[in-house]
């Protein structure tokens, strides 16, 4: 009888237990899951701000690769110099970049997209003073269109660190602009003289 009464309380002692366990348990995964949302509600930044970073992010990626290719085939040693100063600055860019998309939570492209691989694949088939023009031109074109966003970004981004980055990446990217007209006012003086 002491052995029955002693089962029984052992077994009801291990039904409470059993029962009262997974209530807690549950308390626990949702507080975990609780701070997980919470975390990521605190990562996430603003659909333009995100916007903005992915852009960034296949520009950067771009102007690295043009500029590897610029210092292969350009003919002006100023382009190649040039294509050396986009591989440095942006690669640097790029860096800050994807530190800061991390601690926002916001996942880069890993790729470059069509436009830009068209890009890259018309210049890859150029070499010389052909390469130069449509390598510079496109300098020109995309630094424009980068000092532009960075413009807007350094006004307008909502998430502080974003701004931030952008007020920072800003004067390097308007000293690209300007070295490349320079460049392409340069390549424009040679084929006139050479017209001439």
């Amino acid at each position: 009888m002491k052995t029955h009464c002693l089962l029984s309380l052992v077994c009801s002692v291990a039904v409470v237990a059993a029962l009262s366990a997974p209530p807690a348990q549950a308390a626990e995964q949702k507080g975990a899951k609780s701070a997980k949302s919470d975390a990521a509600a605190d990562a996430k930044v603003a659909g333009d701000d995100a916007s903005f970073m992915k852009g960034v992010a296949i520009v950067g990626m771009a102007e690295v690769k043009l500029g590897e290719l610029a210092a292969e085939k350009a003919g002006n040693a100023d382009v190649k110099e040039f294509g050396s100063m986009m591989v440095t600055d942006h690669g640097k860019a790029n860096e800050a970049l994807k530190a800061l998309a991390t601690s926002k939570g916001v996942e880069l492209p890993a790729d470059l997209d069509a436009k830009h691989k068209s890009a890259y694949a018309k210049l890859s088939k150029l070499s010389g003073a052909e390469f130069d023009k449509e390598y510079i031109s496109e300098m020109v074109k995309g630094h424009k269109k980068a000092v532009s966003d960075f413009e807007k970004a350094s006004k307008s981004a909502k998430d502080p660190e974003v701004k931030a980055f952008a007020e920072k990446t800003l004067p390097t990217l308007q000293h690209h602009l300007e070295r490349a007209e320079a460049l392409s006012g340069a390549a424009g003086g040679e084929k006139a003289k050479k017209g001439a």
